[in-house]
């Protein structure tokens, strides 16, 4: 597999969400927010997806959709967005199909213990379906801004 790079043409994934199934050529013209995150519910994935949510309407002044992907499924995102009133999508890829894809699926450590697991990460993707940027082992504290500013100059 090729690593995902910045000026590359972003993997063409396929999702399940709640209402729609997600392709992400179907979304040429758009700019497209892509975040990972390891695990509904859990304290940081859970503060990113609400600071994202937060700022949904001023993605989508820009043109910009924000989605958010875990290995988690459908049911499992359903019971998390109402739990926090969050708006904006969650994909499910319990396959780890767009996670691999987008070089995410990495090893962590934890409490000394190493372990497969997905790496908080977020990709923004420009109207023509390339990476304009990327951002990895996220930090959650101002991400969701610091990526709101970078969609604003695409």
């Amino acid at each position: 597999m090729a690593e995902v790079e910045v000026g590359h043409k972003a993997p063409d994934v396929q999702l399940s969400g709640e209402h729609e199934t997600f392709q992400l050529a179907n979304h040429s013209g758009k700019i497209v927010v892509i975040y990972f995150y390891p695990q509904d519910d859990t304290e940081g994935c859970t503060l990113e997806a609400i600071e994202f949510s937060r700022l949904k309407p001023d993605f989508e002044a820009i043109g910009a959709s924000v989605v958010g992907v875990s290995p988690d499924n459908l049911k499992k995102h359903q019971k998390f967005r109402a739990k926090h009133h969050l708006t904006v999508d969650l994909l499910a890829d319990e396959e780890r199909n767009a996670i691999e894809a987008f070089g995410v699926w990495t090893e962590k450590q934890m409490f000394g213990r190493k372990y497969m697991g997905v790496e908080r990460a977020t990709f923004l993707i420009n109207r023509v379906g390339m990476i304009a940027k990327i951002w990895r082992k996220v930090r959650v504290n101002g991400h969701a801004e610091a990526v709101l500013e970078a969609a604003k100059s695409l």
